[in-house]
């Protein structure tokens, strides 16, 4: 007997034992409605039903009915069968995501359960209590944080992923690939928000050495002895926040664990196997799509981003190195001998103490005090001055 068929009967045999009482006057009305768990007006309803077509009248018929929400086989189906096919190991949620660019129309609930009855995707495991989070900035452009992480991103190879996003909304502002994380990596991420946004107010970051110098380990940082990158970006009046601990970066940490669990995945599908390829598809295609699903709404109107409008960013977000011109009117860098060109300020720079500048591309540039004296190939091969256009 199915199960249907069993609810009737047994509903039918709650009513006769009511209906008996009550015809015998051992029950009122109200007493036989409490027994079948209804109000009186429902109970004086079956009555009706029943003296007009017998116990046949107390069928529900909605017991009948199939589900407007019960989807046909074949599209449950199909909706496997593209999982194991394509999408075989992705979280619920990542599938729904490309579910719903594929034009499905079910809500994520449903895709969820369908996945779980399929044993394709395990349920969630009950949640323990948890420390109430760190609110977030009120406005964009407040606090920026920027990490990374290490990962085996595509078969057989480990690159550093490093993101910078906005505290207020979990925006990226800047997603790339580098064989390792160090200066000038962070410093290309920060160029590319400033250039972007404008320039933001405060930077919140772990404690690596290229962001902190740390005399103990696992202590405190070192605020009057700045790494190169410290002092980029105090040239550029942004404060620098260190995290003490992974908890205190948990907005992060959570954002690179959904990154390690959906990239590589994203990457393969795509049939990616190298940096070049992988950093276009993030900029075209993963960071804006992941920004459209996770990107939340700032707790008030208004930003902290102010327009930049000095002097050339890679002069200034870079690596900077005291040195003293040669007697050959060249100075020594790394190997290099950078000749400085003659001008019409000086006829050389000979024991004259200049800046050389080793920008987030490799190039450099050589200062003397605020003027720019040549700039140079990371090779060091001289660059031919830029001609200005005659009026």
């Amino acid at each position: 007997m199915r199960r249907t068929e069993v609810l009737q009967e047994i509903r039918k045999m709650r009513f006769e034992e009511a209906y008996v009482g009550w015809d015998s006057g051992r029950l009122t009305q109200a007493e036989a409605a409490s027994v079948l768990g209804v109000c009186e007006r429902t109970f004086r309803r079956y009555l009706e039903r029943y003296e007009a077509s017998g116990l046949e009248g107390l069928i529900d018929r909605r017991l009948e009915q199939v589900s407007h929400k019960k989807a046909p086989v074949d599209e449950v189906l199909r909706l496997t069968d593209t999982y194991r096919r394509r999408h075989l190991g992705w979280s619920a949620k990542h599938f729904y995501a490309w579910y719903r660019k594929d034009g499905g129309s079910r809500s994520y609930t449903w895709v969820k359960s369908r996945l779980q009855e399929a044993e394709l995707v395990p349920k969630a495991k009950a949640r323990g209590a948890h420390r109430k989070r760190r609110e977030r900035s009120p406005w964009p452009g407040l606090m920026i944080h920027q990490d990374g992480s290490s990962h085996e991103w595509v078969p057989g190879q480990r690159w550093d992923l490093i993101v910078t996003l906005d505290d207020a909304t979990s925006e990226h502002y800047s997603m790339f690939f580098v064989g390792e994380e160090g200066t000038m990596s962070s410093l290309s991420g920060v160029q590319e928000v400033i250039a972007s946004r404008g320039l933001f107010s405060s930077f919140y970051s772990d404690r690596g050495s290229h962001y902190w110098h740390t005399p103990e380990a696992g202590g405190k940082v070192d605020r009057k002895h700045l790494t190169q990158f410290g002092q980029a970006l105090q040239r550029l009046g942004i404060e620098m926040i260190p995290a003490y601990s992974p908890e205190a970066r948990g907005r992060s940490e959570r954002m690179f664990r959904t990154h390690q669990d959906r990239l590589p995945r994203e990457l393969a599908l795509a049939g990616i196997t190298d940096m070049v390829a992988a950093n276009r598809y993030l900029t075209e295609t993963y960071r804006p799509g992941f920004n459209a699903e996770f990107m939340q709404p700032a707790m008030e109107e208004g930003s902290a981003f102010v327009a930049w409008i000095g002097s050339p960013l890679e002069d200034i977000l870079c690596e900077r190195f005291e040195r003293q011109v040669g007697p050959d009117n060249c100075v020594s860098f790394e190997g290099k001998k950078l000749q400085i060109p003659a001008d019409r300020h000086r006829c050389h720079y000979v024991k004259a103490k200049v800046a050389v500048l080793r920008r987030t591309d490799g190039s450099l540039a050589i200062f003397h005090g605020p003027r720019k004296l040549a700039e140079y190939e990371p090779t060091g091969q001289l660059r031919p001055p830029e001609l200005k256009a005659v009026a």
